[in-house]
C-alpha cells in the first residue's frame, strides 16, 4: 500500500511539474525601441510622434494596457498621430520599431 501511495505521488509531481513547464508563458521577442530622434508628444486625446532623424521609419506606440495600434511610417521631418491615454490613465510607454509587414 505503501509502494503504490509513493509511487503516485510521484507520477502526481511529475505531471503537475510537466503542467506548468507547458502552461508557462512563452517570452515574447522584445520590440524594438525607436531611434531617440523619435520624439513622443502625450496628451489624453492624441499622441504625436516627430521623426527628426535623417531615416524613415515604421513605428507604433507601445500602451500600457497592450492596447494595439497600426504601425506607420514616418519620413525625415514628419509627425504622425496616434491615439492618446485617454482619460482612464491609459499611460503611453514609447514607441517601437514594426518589422516590414506591419508587426514588430
Amino acid at each position: 500500500m505503501r509502494s503504490t501511495f509513493i509511487a503516485l505521488a510521484v507520477a502526481l509531481c511529475a505531471t503537475t511539474a510537466d503542467t506548468a513547464a507547458s502552461a508557462a508563458p512563452q517570452a515574447a521577442p522584445d520590440p524594438t525601441a525607436a531611434p531617440d530622434c523619435v520624439h513622443l508628444t502625450v496628451d489624453w486625446r492624441y499622441t504625436f510622434a516627430s521623426n527628426d532623424c535623417s531615416s524613415t521609419y515604421t513605428l507604433r506606440v507601445v500602451y500600457l494596457d497592450g492596447t494595439e495600434v497600426s504601425c506607420r511610417t514616418a519620413a525625415p521631418g514628419a509627425l504622425i498621430t496616434f491615439p492618446g491615454r485617454g482619460t482612464q490613465g491609459n499611460d503611453v510607454l514609447g514607441a517601437v520599431l514594426c518589422d516590414s509587414e506591419g508587426g514588430v
